[in-house]
């Protein structure tokens, strides 16, 4: 195993031994992150491409002020992000265009994937939950994820994030607090359908 500076040197060499084993690495990491937030596996593959191809070409622009791993935290949940927001962005040009006839009804993205985190016998609880994360707010959705489903510490979610280790605790408080009361009203919902 090569180590960052090592591996970092050979990246901005552009060697392609040295991508080949960024990519090996890390795109295990990259796709569960994006995963996480997105929910999608094609969604998720089509990001951990977009990920590793911006590596390549901002590798040179890298001072090593972080550890790798942070470097490609940010990559990730930047595109992941993005990749929401244009997501949403489309639903709502597709619910307009729709009250309009011009088009048939979106099918709205299904909360229908495997995470490697997530066994087999936990699927229908893991898609009320992911469910829910989709529901909180950005910043809150990114702490979670990476805390919970990527085993991050909130020390390293702050330098992921570029915020303070108390801002982190405070995000992880409200995303806590927010989930339970998103999964309450569901649970409660559920049992006055029966």
């Amino acid at each position: 195993m090569l180590h960052q500076e090592e591996l970092i040197a050979g990246l901005q060499a552009r060697d392609e031994s040295a991508f080949r084993k960024l990519v090996e690495e890390w795109q295990d990491m990259v796709y569960n992150t994006a995963l996480g937030i997105v929910q999608n596996v094609a969604d998720a593959d089509d990001i951990t491409q977009d990920v590793f191809i911006q590596v390549y070409q901002s590798v040179s622009s890298f001072k090593g002020e972080s550890k790798l791993s942070t470097w490609l935290y940010k990559i990730t949940l930047s595109k992941a992000l993005d990749h929401e927001k244009k997501r949403k962005r489309k639903k709502r040009v597709a619910f307009i265009e729709s009250l309009f006839g011009n088009r048939e009804d979106e099918h709205l993205h299904p909360v229908d994937f495997d995470h490697p985190g997530v066994q087999l016998e936990q699927k229908e609880r893991a898609a009320e939950l992911f469910t829910a994360l989709q529901q909180l707010p950005g910043k809150q959705q990114m702490a979670f994820t990476l805390h919970k489903l990527e085993g991050q510490s909130y020390q390293e979610i702050a330098a992921i994030l570029g915020t303070s280790l108390y801002a982190v605790e405070s995000l992880m408080g409200r995303a806590k607090n927010n989930l339970k009361k998103i999964l309450d009203n569901y649970y409660r919902q559920q049992k006055t359908e029966k």
